[in-house]
């Protein structure tokens, strides 16, 4: 069986070089079927437009569309002010109500630059993006800039990271290291932490004592928002997102270390959010979605969170709190797992891995 699938990777690898758009399917865990729709150059978030078209946003600076049903990709041009550096540059991207919002690195001048968060009427041509929302103050670093994007009713939630400065993620007067809330519009909603009794807190903080959040998303089973964030050298968390609380970072290191392996606090202690899953040594946490579907119907109302470094997709039964079930769906197969999706109508999942765009079917 591994001598099988370590054929079935390089003859993925080659037909990858050399046959860039074309449709290639392997079935590699026991009773899944993935297939490789197109190659893209560092793809970083994804959003479905319906159930045939699904837009892309690349790292590298493009947005692309591609038809699932004639396997289809384009370019759309857009205005962003954008600077790919270190981890910077495009990162999510989420379409709602005929609007895009993409979250990406600004280039703010004199080699600094912030999370921000930019709304455009959809077009399949030409996007005209305009900022709602920069993270303060701009920094000089490559580092830990979140960033994923969720609606729920009128408010725009997203992960700003703490941009590689640890103990920013404790000063509620600086954006980084934090989850912000935001009217879809820009505007900021009148119920924030700042005016229910936190009144040196900036008016877009909902939480803060964050590092580095790739994963967020909405459940449809509980209305609640969940998160994914790295650790350090371990540390690597799934939790829920609480209105005016605080993770703990740096405070606390979530069970991991430095990466020099000095300590960096307690897992946790009392005042500070506690998380619902944490992995020690770390599998660098990356998209997050609460899947809901009939093509893994057992699956519904459980988390699946993808990974970096250990390639994985993991599922997490955390009905009760108390004793979290995880389950390693896959690992080591499709590469590093940037983004998840699950396809509104049929249930099937869509994964930005390594340099491509993937689907996860049931192997009947």
């Amino acid at each position: 069986m591994e001598g099988d699938q370590n054929f079935l990777k390089v003859i993925r690898l080659i037909f990858s070089i050399f046959i860039p758009y074309i449709f290639i399917s392997f079935s590699f865990a026991e009773n899944l079927n993935f297939s490789k729709i197109s190659n893209l150059n560092d793809p970083w978030g994804s959003t479905f437009i319906n159930d045939k078209e699904i837009l892309i946003s690349e790292k590298s600076g493009k947005i692309k569309l591609i038809n699932l049903n004639l396997k289809e990709i384009s370019e759309i041009n857009h205005n962003l002010n954008y600077l790919e550096h270190g981890q910077g540059g495009l990162l999510d991207i989420l379409f709602k109500e005929n609007f895009v919002y993409i979250s990406y690195t600004e280039d703010r001048g004199n080699s600094k630059t912030s999370t921000s968060i930019a709304k455009a009427k959809f077009n399949k041509k030409n996007l005209i993006f305009k900022n709602i929302f920069q993270a303060e103050p701009p920094i000089d670093s490559g580092y830990h800039f979140g960033s994923r994007l969720v609606i729920k009713d009128n408010y725009l939630f997203a992960s700003a990271g703490e941009r590689g400065q640890g103990m920013i993620a404790q000063d509620p007067t600086k954006h980084p290291g934090s989850i912000i809330r935001i009217n879809v519009d820009g505007s900021i909603p009148k119920d924030n932490p700042k005016f229910e009794g936190k009144s040196d807190w900036l008016p877009e903080i909902y939480q803060i004592g964050v590092r580095n959040p790739q994963g967020m998303t909405l459940s449809d089973f509980d209305g609640k928002i969940y998160a994914s964030n790295h650790g350090a050298r371990g540390g690597d968390w799934f939790g829920e997102i609480k209105k005016g609380e605080n993770y703990g970072w740096k405070i606390l290191g979530w069970g991991g270390t430095n990466y020099s392996g000095i300590p960096i606090g307690p897992k946790w202690k009392p005042g500070f959010t506690k998380a619902i899953q944490y992995w020690v040594p770390s599998i660098a946490t990356s998209a997050i979605t609460i899947y809901k579907g009939n093509e893994f119907s057992e699956w519904n109302g459980h988390a699946l969170v993808t990974s970096l470094k250990d390639q994985s997709l993991r599922k997490l039964i955390f009905n009760d709190l108390s004793d979290v079930e995880e389950e390693i769906i896959f690992k080591g197969e499709i590469g590093r797992i940037r983004d998840i999706q699950v396809h509104p109508n049929n249930g099937k999942v869509y994964f930005l891995a390594g340099d491509g765009l993937w689907l996860m079917e049931k192997n009947l």
